[in-house]
């Protein structure tokens, strides 16, 4: 018959003896909880069972690390059958890992378990490392473990009169391998259970080969079997002489802690108190904590040694969490009975924070506060003053913390009737459903019908698709369905039609049903025009008959803050070329590009320019239009809508030719030019440019001089990114970095927005921020004020390239790294998102082409001393005197711990803190 891995590895969860001459208590060997605490996140470290202090192990075989380490260790697959008392161990030091490796099949040798004995029993800070004790010189043991085998002795663990037999010194004490019959007798006696082993010394163990068990092991033997820590092998075997592998010895120690009372590091126990958006609150001993969960996370239960998943985890059932500043790395299920209780009856009415049941002997009153959540029928959040007069509800309460809290009323039967205030936070339209945010933060969500719920905003009908995150509105239901919906302030939506008419001010707009309204422009609204880089409103055609296609975007004021060409209904000829022009009958004959002759009528209304400047005289513009001139040309059918001379060609730069001193460029129509090199070129940030300094396929704009056949400048368009390090509104001026120092951009003409391109001031950028900006050679066309978004990790995807933030007003922020990332940690730079953790601080922004750039925080751990309100600074204790223990703290500097905000006052002197830094400033610190 085949062995299980179990049975090769000798696992203690196979059956115990049949045949025991003595009586033996039924004990479970349920273990405590645990797994992987802090920042070693499912990861592992050094040797399998080495010290992990600054002292050198005598060999790699032994050579350690930290065991925070952020993977888990390579060896040990999910789904080993020591998984979880490894990960345990390790997360509790006991255990730690060498270059990512456990090494589980490894057999312990004698120096390596008395160590992990003494993590186990949290004796191994007592160990003094410049002891002057010594050992027998015939009594071998590595140098590393030396102190650690004389505290042995000293605690009592290792017994002198045995281990000290001449047999015993035969070869070395501390490499030989230990046997299966020592490690019990190391595991009972770290339990403290030696008086109970010498009570059954005298008895057969009942196993098969009890023959080969020493007679000083034998006590030892059957309390671990009594104590359901150790069992049989295949065949009713023990094995006394055995080794005994890393795993084995982890899987002992981790049933062994359900026999002590020891408090390990980072080791929470309690209830569930609330499980919701990466987050599991933590109720014990009177006090909530808050652990953060992400997609490293392990769960377990106490009864079994397979993982679950979150999901197999509810509110309100006991659990054990290990985890370093309150990231979960291990959950364990401990009791999944939920400690709630229920009550039924008829809602009477709700005041000052009570719910009023009526009941046959009068009415029940049950407290709730703003954490107690509220259903209709449907299962949908609902205020508690939606429920109706006589509705059946059911209130659950909590019973662990012995307050007897009101955790949920759900409304069994009955209707809401309501009218409210809120802000929109979501709206389904394919469920029909609208999610919406009340002032307290709480959310409900009802649906609507069609034909039956109106929608509306500044007086005019809208669809529900038309409602915007974070419009404010005011909402009315009945009978559980929503009747009306009214924007108040905050919503953005969008109108289309053509161009009818265009001012300085105002815009009309035809419709497709014919009717036409007029909106009034904001201040510099966005323009998009496709194949136009940077356009304007001269850019735009109105037209009552042959206007742009477009898109208007009005914001809460109903301005337009956006127009964005769909389409056009003109044709369009740049550097055309005139044949002649009849004074007289006001026709134009021009030929395009492809040598293709056209006639158009001017008139009043046509548009005309030259050398740059507006004319409204047919004449003056005539005697200009000699033949061959170059003219740039609008026209529907054969009516001109605007003439112009041209100036300039705009394009794409497809060829530069260094022998020929020729470049050629792509206009927007698809007409390419070739023309001679520039007199000169124009490149922000760029001196003294040349042609070799111009790259292929970038935008280009040509200005020409007045004979048209030469270009005087060739103005190079660019977009970067910069840090701006000054502002000055009145002068319209923003100071940046760029290579090799600062840059000064006067902006008094040129579109301002932020990142969901609406319009902004000058006044609204502050120095530290970053702004995305447009050139035309070097001058500033547009530019972007880039969000930044500061927090903390709180989930991550390195697959999926995704990630999201928790910033320090506690909104949650995702980002996805389709289009790539730097991250920036200590001054070095990576493109992985896996070098990151749900530990991290971070600041985030996407650069000028849309790469998500990540600065983590720097931070340091230590002990609080007091704060200097002078010169705000947090002063820690120093371990030595070279320590640097003088901090600044940042204005605006968040400091908590958990959710909870605390002021700077309320740090008490030895609070264990951990500070967070930008730019040398204190803008994070949690208290532990």
């Amino acid at each position: 018959m085949m062995k299980s891995d179990d049975q090769r590895e000798g696992n203690t969860v196979l059956s115990r003896p049949k045949k025991v001459k003595r009586s033996i208590r039924s004990y479970s060997a349920k273990a405590v909880s645990a797994v992987l605490a802090g920042t070693m996140v499912l990861g592992g470290a050094g040797a399998a069972f080495a010290d992990t202090s600054a002292t050198a192990a005598p060999s790699a075989a032994v050579t350690t690390q930290t065991a925070a380490a952020a993977s888990i260790f390579s060896d040990v697959k999910s789904g080993f059958w020591a998984e979880k008392h490894i990960y345990k161990l390790a997360s509790q030091g006991i255990v730690v890992g060498n270059n990512g490796l456990f090494r589980p099949g490894d057999p312990v040798t004698q120096q390596e378990a008395v160590l992990m004995a003494l993590r186990f029993m949290k004796l191994q800070g007592n160990v003094n490392l410049n002891t002057d004790a010594a050992l027998p010189t015939d009594f071998q043991v590595s140098n590393y473990y030396k102190p650690y085998v004389i505290l042995a002795f000293q605690q009592g663990l290792l017994d002198k009169t045995v281990e000290m037999t001449a047999d015993n010194l035969k070869t070395s004490w501390g490499e030989r391998k230990a046997s299966r019959e020592w490690i019990a007798e190391i595991l009972i006696r770290a339990l403290g259970k030696s008086a109970q082993a010498a009570a059954v010394a005298g008895e057969p163990t009942g196993f098969a080969d009890d023959s080969k068990v020493s007679a000083s092991k034998r006590g030892y033997i059957n309390t671990a079997v009594d104590l359901g820590l150790a069992n049989g092998l295949d065949g009713n075997r023990f094995d006394p002489q055995g080794a005994v592998t890393r795993a084995q010895l982890a899987t002992f120690f981790s049933r062994a802690q359900a026999h002590n009372t020891l408090e390990y590091d980072n080791t929470f126990k309690g209830t569930v108190s609330a499980l919701n958006a990466g987050k599991l609150s933590l109720y014990s001993n009177g006090r909530t904590s808050e652990f953060t969960l992400n997609a490293n996370t392990a769960y377990f239960t106490s009864t079994s040694e397979t993982r679950i998943s979150l999901n197999e985890i509810q509110p309100y059932t006991k659990v054990t969490v290990i985890g370093a500043t309150y990231n979960a790395a291990y959950v364990e299920l401990t009791d999944p009975t939920q400690q709630v209780d229920q009550a039924e009856g008829t809602f009477a009415k709700i005041s000052s924070g009570i719910i009023w049941v009526d009941s046959a002997l009068g009415y029940d009153q049950y407290e709730y506060d703003a954490g107690t959540l509220f259903n209709d029928v449907n299962g949908t959040v609902i205020q508690p003053a939606a429920i109706t007069a006589g509705s059946k509800i059911r209130v659950t309460r909590e019973t662990y913390s012995g307050n007897h809290k009101v955790i949920k009323v759900q409304v069994t039967s009955g209707v809401v009737n309501k009218t409210a205030a809120g802000s929109i936070q979501s709206v389904d339209t394919a469920a029909k459903s609208i999610t919406f945010k009340l002032a307290d933060g709480t959310t409900e969500v009802f649906k609507w019908e069609e034909g039956v719920s109106l929608f509306s905003s500044q007086n005019s009908i809208i669809g529900p698709a038309d409602l915007k995150a974070g419009a404010a509105v005011s909402y009315t239901v009945k009978d559980n369905l929503i009747r009306s919906v009214e924007v108040t302030s905050g919503i953005e939506r969008t109108v289309k039609g053509f161009i009818y008419e265009l001012t300085g001010s105002t815009i009309v707009y035809q419709k497709t049903d014919g009717t036409r309204e007029v909106k009034l422009l904001a201040d510099k609204p966005a323009i998009v025009i496709p194949n136009i880089a940077n356009p304007a409103a001269a850019d735009l055609i109105a037209d009552k008959t042959g206007g742009d296609n477009v898109q208007l975007t009005l914001n809460s004021s109903d301005q337009v803050t956006k127009i964005e060409v769909l389409s056009r209904q003109i044709d369009q000829f740049t550097g055309a070329t005139v044949v002649d022009f009849n004074v007289k009958t006001q026709l134009l004959t021009f030929t395009d590009f492809n040598g293709k002759a056209h006639v158009i009528k001017l008139d009043t209304s046509t548009k005309m320019a030259y050398d740059g400047v507006p004319t409204t005289s047919i004449t003056s513009m005539g005697a200009r239009m000699t033949e061959n001139r170059k003219v740039d040309v609008t026209a529907i059918n054969d009516r001109a809508l605007s003439v112009e001379l041209s100036t300039k060609y705009t394009g794409t730069l497809t060829a530069i030719n260094a022998s020929t001193k020729t470049i050629i460029f792509k206009l927007a129509n698809g007409q390419l030019m070739t023309m001679g090199y520039p007199q000169a070129v124009d490149i922000f940030g760029k001196t003294g440019a040349t042609m070799s300094d111009v790259a292929i396929n970038v935008p280009v704009t040509a200005v020409l001089t007045g004979n048209q056949e030469i270009i005087s400048v060739l103005r190079v368009a660019s977009a970067s990114q910069h840090e701006v390090t000054g502002v000055n509104a009145g002068a319209n001026k923003l100071t940046v970095k760029v290579t090799g120092g600062t840059s000064d951009l006067y902006l008094a003409a040129v579109p301002l927005t932020n990142e969901a391109g609406q319009s902004i001031t000058i006044s609204e950028i502050k120095t530290g921020d970053y702004v995305n900006v447009n050139f035309d050679g070097s001058t500033v066309v547009s530019l972007q004020a880039v969000k930044q978004y500061s927090g903390q990790i709180t989930s991550l995807d390195a697959a999926a390239g995704t990630f999201t933030i928790k910033d320090y007003t506690g909104a949650s922020q995702p980002f996805n790294a389709s289009a790539g990332v730097q991250i920036i940690r200590d001054g070095t730079a990576t493109t992985a998102l896996s070098g990151l953790t749900t530990a991290d601080r971070v600041i985030v922004r996407k650069d000028a082409n849309g790469i998500i750039k990540i600065s983590v925080l720097s931070q340091l751990s230590r002990t609080f001393s007091r704060y200097e309100s002078a010169s705000s600074e947090i002063l820690t204790k120093r371990a030595t005197l070279n320590d640097t223990y003088r901090y600044v703290l940042a204005a605006n500097a968040y400091i908590h711990q958990g959710d909870t905000t605390l002021s700077v006052q309320s740090l008490k002197e030895n609070d264990n803190i951990i500070m967070y830094f930008n730019n040398d400033k204190i803008v994070e610190i949690v208290k532990q």
